[in-house]
C-alpha cells in the first residue's frame, strides 16, 4: 500500500490504540516512555520560562489536556504550546486551555516550523507507512537540546531485498538510541546529519495485514529498498 491507501485502512484508522491514554499513571505516558512528561516539562519551564510539547498520534488528546491543566494551575501565565496531531478527529475538549492545540492531519504530509522541547509518539509509529521518514522529520522539529521518544517495533521494518538487514544498527549509526526491552526509540537534539537519506533507502510500500506486534494490536509493516 501507498501512504494514501494506508490511511483508509481500518487497521490504521482504529479507535483502540492510545485513545484513552493519559499523561500519568498505569495507563499513562509515564509508564510507556519511562518518565513523567509533566515533571520533565515543568523542570524545563522553570529554567526557560516556556516549553513546547508535540504529541504525534495523540488519540483524543487526553495526555496533553491533563498536562495542560497541571501547567495552568502551577504556572498561571503559561507561555507554552502543547500540540497534538492525529489522523482521526476524536478529540476531547481542551476546556479553555489556550496553549493546548489538537489537530487532525496526515503525518505522512504534516510539518511544522515550531521547534519542540519534547516530541512523543506513543504506539503511533506502528500505523505509519514510511516510518523512517516520519522519525527523521520529527527529529528535525526538536530544539537543539530537545528530546524525541517514540514506540517502535523493529520487526515492522523490512527490507525487500535483504531479509536480515540490521535496522537497529542503521538507526544507532544515525544518532538514535534503541531500547529493545521497552521498544523505545530516542534521540536528543536536531543537529544530526541525515545519513538515512544519504544511504538512499527508498520506501516501497506498507502492509496493513502484518498482524499484531509486541503491543498486541495489529500493526503495519514498512518495506524499503537499499538503492546503490
Amino acid at each position: 500500500m501507498s501512504n494514501e491507501e494506508l490511511e483508509a485502512s481500518c487497521i490504521v484508522a482504529n479507535n483502540r490504540m492510545n485513545r484513552e491514554r493519559v499523561a500519568l499513571g498505569s495507563n499513562g505516558y509515564e509508564s510507556e516512555i519511562g518518565f513523567d512528561p509533566v515533571e520533565w516539562l515543568a523542570s524545563r519551564y522553570d529554567s526557560s520560562g516556556s516549553v513546547c510539547w508535540l504529541d504525534l498520534c495523540c488519540g483524543r488528546g487526553k495526555a496533553l489536556i491533563e498536562a495542560g491543566h497541571s501547567f495552568a494551575s502551577t504556572f498561571r501565565n503559561t507561555n507554552s504550546l502543547f500540540h497534538g496531531v492525529d489522523l482521526v478527529e476524536m478529540f476531547d475538549s481542551t476546556q479553555s486551555l489556550e496553549f493546548v492545540h489538537l489537530e487532525s492531519a496526515s503525518l505522512h504530509q504534516w510539518t511544522t516550523a515550531t521547534r519542540f522541547d519534547l516530541i512523543t509518539c506513543v504506539h503511533g509509529v506502528h500505523y505509519i507507512g514510511d516510518k523512517l521518514d516520519l522519525i527523521m522529520r520529527a527529529r528535525n522539529w526538536l530544539k537543539e537540546d530537545g528530546q524525541l521518544i517514540c514506540s517502535l517495533d523493529l520487526s515492522n521494518l523490512r527490507m525487500v531485498d535483504q531479509p536480515k538487514f540490521d535496522f537497529e544498527d542503521l538507526l544507532q549509526k544515525n544518532g538514535f538510541q534503541y531500547n529493545k526491552n521497552a521498544h523505545l526509540l530516542t534521540s536528543v537534539g536536531n543537529g544530526h546529519e541525515d545519513e538515512l537519506r544519504k544511504q538512499q533507502l527508498e520506501f516501497e510500500g506498507a502492509d496493513d495485514q502484518a498482524g499484531p506486534n509486541y503491543s498486541g494490536q495489529e500493526a503495519v509493516n514498512s518495506y524499503y529498498r537499499l538503492c546503490v
